[in-house]
Order: structure tokens, then C-alpha cells, then sequence
């Protein structure tokens, strides 16, 4: 995110300050003149500070030998106090574990900001955070004239952060509405999304706009690609049916008498969209689309009891790169899972993935709902059961 020139650290404010008043100060003066300008910036993870709060942090470093003039909106020289909370949000203690204070070197945090979702021009319900966005196209290593596909594209917040970095952008979804920019609208104090709204006018809104290959209305479950590799990296979020469903075009009640049926008339009715399976066609679609070394970047919720490494979807043709996490609460969260592909694909590899070394299918748990909220069991169940009708 940031590279810094650390002035000192501690476990208290105590160490923090006995800590900078010992770093040598000829290596303080030269950004702290009397010609130059600065201004301090408070970031402090797992925990959000009052304005009050971060001024009184700020001033109790008076004794710093500062001579410049504050300027705030483009000063020579950045200082950061970065506070660490701790990783656990549902138990914050009310000091930091750790204290740092230094000389903002180099870094991209400014994105963060200039990208905010509280800024763009259309939002939906699940619009991916900018922080996370630019996490997930440097994980998916995207560089100029890279061609970007996000398989459930929503408002397109994924391809903004590929579009920044050069790469040309595409993607599908299920939904019409969100697609086309229609129906109801997601910020508050708007009721209808305006004539406006799109995923291009998003790119616009930034510059990006020549970078836009298109978005399409298309089911993931049934792509519409021809075969061959064609992307770079997929970078995707994909629904886990907490605030998008997740559903697709077809019946389980589907007969051969209506597979013979001519399509030209047919309208799909939509069916459940089991976790599995989601996972299981991005997979397959990667491994069959991605060119070599291409990389495959998205999120994979997680019942944290419940969870092994061994349950990561695997692909004989993608090799794991990375794993992280991201908490949601104390007993969910989501990985985001980085993969590479490292092995042409062919017809044998679709219906399996690897693991031990031995090929098997993808058996994954569609539980994510029941264990994300309390008491929705059997509102799952009726769903399930009006499916199978």
C-alpha cells in the first residue's frame, strides 16, 4: 500500500514518543524546514477515530522540531501515525497493540480516496470497496493492454481498478436491470436510478471510458465465449446470497421434451445457483478461457468453525497463489483466493479439480446463508423446495 521511513514505534503513546525523541535528528531536519510544508495523517486499522480524537493525537506531538507550514491539500512532506487494533472487530481493545510514526516515502493511497464508492456515479448494493478493488487487480497482476473479464460484472466497480492500471475491460451478469442501469436506485434518497447510470458511465467518471469493451447480459452457468484463452485475469466477486441471490437461467424441472424444444421462443425461468456450482464454473471457465499465466482472482466465503484449506475449489490447470482473509463477523468470512494458470487446458480437466495430488470433483457446501444469519434455515429450505416443484 505504502512505503513509510519509520521516526519511531511503540506498544503505548509512551514508548511511541520516547521513541521519536531518540531517532537522530539531522535525519528529521531536512523535511521539517522552515520553506517547506507538511501535514499529518491519522490511519489506524480495526478501530475509526473522532476528529477530536485524531487532533488531540496530533498535537501531543508539538515536541517534534516541526518549523514548515501545515498544508492539507498538497504539502511537501506527508507524516503518517499509524495505530494498530488488532485483527479480531468484534473485540477492540481501547488502546493500540502497536504505534508507528514516519515519513510517508511512497505509495497509492490517494486511490483509495479518488475511488470511493461514496463517489461514484452508479452504485449497487454489493459495488466492491476501491480499497479492495485495487487489492484484487494487484493480485491479478493487470498491466496495460491486458484484456479483464468480471464474470459478475454488477456495477462494474472491478473493472474501474483494471481500467486504472491500462487494461481493457468486459464483463457479464445475469441481472438486465443492473446491466442497463435501471429500476430502483441503491444510495439513499434516490428512488430510480437515472438515464445515466451505467458501468460506462462509471469508467467515464474517471477517464477510463477508453478502456470500456462492454458488458453483456449473460448467465455464468451457460457462457456465451468461444473456446480458447481470451483474458488475461478474471477478477469477479461472485454472489453468496446474502445481498444478490444467487440464481441462473433454466429449470430442475427441465425435461428432454423441452431440451428438443426450439429455443427461439423458450423464455428460462430462473433456479438456484448452488455455491458449488458457482465455484465450480468459474473454475472450469478460467482454466478454459485464461491464456498461460494468466490469473484468476475472487472471493470465497468461509464458516470459520468449519474451515480447512483442503475446501478451496481446485483446478488441475490453476495453481494456488494466494490465500488471504478478510473478517466479517466472529464466525464468517471470506478468502479471496488468487490462482494461475499453469497448464493448458482440455476436456478431461473440466469435471475435476486437484487436491493431493488426486483428481475428484469439486464438492463444495452450500451452507454460507444458513450460518451467515441466524434463523433462516427454513426460509432456505422452502426456497429449495419450491425449486424442486
Amino acid at each position: 500500500r505504502s512505503i513509510f521511513e519509520l521516526w519511531g514505534h511503540g506498544r503505548s503513546a509512551g514508548e511511541l514518543y520516547a521513541s521519536l525523541k531518540n531517532y537522530p535528528v539531522d535525519k528529521m531536519l531536512p523535511y521539517l524546514q522552515s520553506d517547506s510544508t507538511y501535514k499529518i495523517h491519522i490511519h489506524t486499522f480495526n478501530k475509526t477515530l473522532t476528529q477530536a480524537q485524531k487532533i488531540k493525537k496530533i498535537d501531543a506531538l508539538e515536541f517534534l522540531p516541526f518549523k514548515g507550514k501545515v498544508n492539507l491539500k498538497k504539502p511537501e512532506h506527508i507524516f503518517w501515525i499509524l495505530e494498530d487494533y488488532g485483527m479480531d472487530p468484534n473485540n477492540v481493545p481501547e488502546e493500540p497493540f502497536h504505534l508507528y510514526f514516519g515519513r510517508w516515502v511512497h505509495g497509492q493511497r490517494e486511490l483509495i480516496e479518488s475511488y470511493s464508492v461514496k463517489k461514484r456515479h452508479f452504485i449497487g448494493n454489493t459495488s466492491m470497496d476501491a480499497c479492495l478493488s485495487f487489492i484484487m487487480a494487484n493480485h491479478g497482476g493487470v498491466k496495460p493492454n491486458d484484456v479483464v473479464y468480471d464474470p459478475f460484472v454488477g456495477t462494474g466497480g472491478l473493472l474501474i481498478s483494471s481500467a486504472h492500471f491500462g487494461a481493457y475491460v468486459c464483463g457479464t451478469d445475469i441481472d438486465y436491470n443492473t446491466i442497463h442501469g435501471l429500476g430502483k436506485a441503491t444510495r439513499k434518497n434516490q428512488k430510480w436510478r437515472g438515464p445515466d447510470e451505467n458501468i460506462r458511465a462509471n469508467l467515464r467518471q474517471y477517464g477510463l471510458e477508453k478502456y470500456y469493451l462492454d458488458a453483456l447480459v449473460s448467465d455464468s452457468s451457460r457462457p456465451v465465449w468461444r473456446k480458447g484463452m481470451l483474458f488475461d485475469a478474471i477478477i469477479t466477486d461472485p454472489p453468496y446470497g446474502i445481498r444478490e441471490a444467487t440464481r441462473r437461467t433454466g429449470s430442475q424441472k427441465e425435461t428432454d421434451k423441452t431440451a428438443e424444444r426450439s429455443t427461439e421462443n423458450h423464455v428460462f425461468v430462473s433456479s438456484s445457483y448452488h455455491l458449488s456450482d458457482i465455484f465450480f464454473d468459474l473454475l472450469k471457465f478460467a482454466a478454459e478461457h485464461l491464456v498461460m499465466g494468466g490469473r484468476l482472482v475472487y472471493w470465497l466465503p468461509i464458516y470459520r468453525p468449519e474451515y480447512t484449506e483442503e475446501i478451496i475449489p481446485r483446478h488441475p490447470c490453476l495453481k494456488l497463489i494466494s490465500n488471504c482473509e478478510q473478517m466479517l463477523s466472529s464466525h464468517t468470512s471470506r478468502r479471496l483466493i488468487t490462482m494461475e494458470k499453469v497448464k493448458e487446458f482440455k476436456d478431461q480437466d473440466q469435471n475435476s479439480y486437484l487436491l493431493d495430488g488426486q483428481y475428484m470433483p469439486y464438492r463444495g457446501h452450500n451452507s454460507f446463508r444458513e450460518k451467515y444469519f441466524s434463523g433462516v434455515t427454513k426460509r432456505i429450505a422452502k426456497e429449495e423446495k419450491d425449486n424442486q416443484k
